[in-house]
C-alpha cells in the first residue's frame, strides 16, 4: 500500500470538566496532561448554580471562568454549563473517548462520586493533579492577607494596605482559627517550565512585542490584554516581575502567587511565544536589545507606578519611538477587583473554605479506603504462572 494510501487514524478526543475557578497553572498542567493522552480536548464547564449547589459560591463569574479555560493553550473546545456529575451521555453527545480526571477523588453534594457512571463504563483515566495550589488555597490567601504577608515590617503606621483597610484583612476565621490556606513556596521544576513552554523561536521576519507585568492571580482581563498585544506584532514575549520589586512598588500585601506560579500561568495562555522570569520593573537595553530585537512595547492605557528610583519605566521604549498603549479591555476585572470579591463578601468565603476544608477531609478519607481495597483486591488475586 502507497503511503497516501495509509487509513486515517481517528483523532482522540478527550474530555475534562471542573469548575475551573480563578484558572491557574494547576489547572493548566491537569489539561496539558489531558491533551497529551489524546488529539482534541474538550472542558466542560460547570455553571455557578451547579457550583454553588455543590461546592458554594464561586469568586469569579461562569461567562469569566469559560473565558479563561477557553484561553489556555492546550483546549481546543469549551462547552459551558456542563453537568456537575459526569455521565456517559455528555461523552458520547460530544463523541468523547474517555474523560480524565485528577488522582484525586470530587463528589457530588450528597457524596457520591462523580466520576463513577464513567468509570463504570470504562471510560476514565488519570493525570497527576499538582500540588500546592487550588481555587480554595488562593482564597485562603486572600482572606490571610496582612501587613506581614511577605514578613516585611510596614513602612508608615497606615492601616490601608494596597487600597484595603487592615481591619477586612486578618487571618482568623470567626471560630478564631487560621483559615485554611498557606503562603507559596511553590518552585518549578526545569521539566515543568519546558512542558509549558512552546519552544518556538520568531522568524527573522516576525515583529517581535514586549509587555511586562505581575499577572498576579491571572485572570480574563490579563488575557484580553495578551490577546490585543499579540496583535500588535507576530511573537509575544512577556516580562513577569519578580516578587521582591512587585512587593515593593504595589505593597506588603503582593504578590499574592509568587513569580513561578504566575510565570506558568502566563506561559500556558494562549498567544504568548516567551516569557522572562523575573523582568526587570523598567525595560531596560538589555530587554530591547536581547536575542529577540524587540520592535514594539505595549503597556495598557492605565496609570503607571514608577519605578523604585522615581523612574518611568517605560522611558527607554518611548524615546525610541516604539511605546504603545493598549485600551484596557475590562477596568472592572483587575486582580484588586477580584481581591475586592473577596473581602466585601468575606464571612461568605470564611464558609464555603470551611465546607470545603470539611468535604476535602471527606474525599480525602474515601480515597484512602478506595486505595486500601485495591491493595487488598490485588494481594488476594490468584497470579497464574505459564
Amino acid at each position: 500500500m502507497a503511503p497516501t494510501d495509509q487509513p486515517t487514524r481517528k483523532p482522540v478526543r478527550v474530555w475534562v470538566d471542573g469548575c475551573f475557578d480563578m484558572m491557574h497553572y494547576g489547572h493548566a498542567n491537569a489539561l496539558r496532561q489531558a491533551k497529551a493522552m489524546g488529539d482534541f480536548l474538550i472542558v466542560g464547564v460547570h455553571s455557578d448554580a451547579e457550583i454553588e449547589k455543590n461546592k458554594g459560591p464561586t469568586v469569579m463569574k461562569e461567562a469569566e471562568r469559560y473565558a479563561a479555560v477557553a484561553a489556555c493553550k492546550w483546549v481546543d473546545l469549551v462547552v459551558p454549563n456542563a453537568p456537575y456529575n459526569t455521565t456517559v451521555e455528555i461523552l458520547r453527545e460530544h463523541n468523547v473517548d474517555f474523560c480524565v480526571h485528577g488522582d484525586d477523588i470530587t463528589t457530588m453534594a450528597d457524596g457520591t462520586d462523580c466520576y463513577q457512571a464513567v468509570k463504570d463504563a470504562g471510560l476514565y483515566r488519570e493525570c497527576k493533579r499538582t500540588e500546592g495550589v487550588s481555587t480554595t488555597e488562593m482564597v485562603g490567601r486572600m482572606l490571610l492577607m496582612t501587613r506581614n504577608h511577605h514578613n516585611r515590617p510596614a513602612e508608615t503606621g497606615d492601616s490601608s494596605i494596597s487600597g484595603f483597610k487592615s481591619e477586612k484583612l486578618g487571618p482568623f476565621s470567626d471560630s478564631g482559627n487560621h483559615v485554611h490556606t498557606t503562603i507559596s513556596h511553590f518552585l518549578p521544576t526545569s521539566k515543568r517550565i519546558v512542558q509549558f513552554s512552546e519552544g518556538r523561536e520568531p522568524k527573522e521576519t516576525d515583529r517581535v512585542v514586549y509587555v511586562d507585568g505581575t499577572f498576579d492571580l491571572f485572570h480574563v482581563g490579563h488575557v484580553e490584554f495578551l490577546k490585543r498585544a499579540k496583535k500588535l506584532g507576530d511573537f509575544l514575549i512577556v516580562g513577569v516581575h519578580d516578587d521582591q520589586t512587585v512587593n515593593a512598588i504595589k505593597g506588603v500585601n503582593y504578590p499574592l502567587m509568587n513569580l513561578h506560579e504566575r510565570a506558568l500561568s502566563v506561559l500556558a495562555c494562549r498567544g504568548v511565544d516567551e516569557v522572562i522570569i523575573g523582568a526587570p520593573y523598567s525595560v531596560t537595553k538589555d530587554v530591547l536589545g536581547s536575542e529577540y530585537n524587540v520592535k514594539v512595547v505595549a503597556h495598557g492605557n492605565t496609570p503607571t507606578e514608577r519605578d523604585l528610583d522615581g523612574s518611568d519605566p517605560y522611558k527607554l521604549a518611548k524615546e525610541r519611538g516604539i511605546y504603545v498603549e493598549i485600551n484596557n479591555p475590562n477596568s472592572t476585572l483587575t486582580t484588586h477587583g477580584i481581591i475586592e470579591r473577596i473581602i466585601e463578601n468575606r464571612l461568605i468565603f470564611e464558609e464555603r473554605q470551611r465546607r470545603k476544608t470539611a468535604k476535602a477531609a471527606l474525599e480525602a478519607e474515601k480515597e484512602a479506603l478506595e486505595k486500601q481495597t485495591k491493595a487488598k483486591d490485588c494481594q488476594t488475586t490468584p497470579i497464574s504462572v505459564n
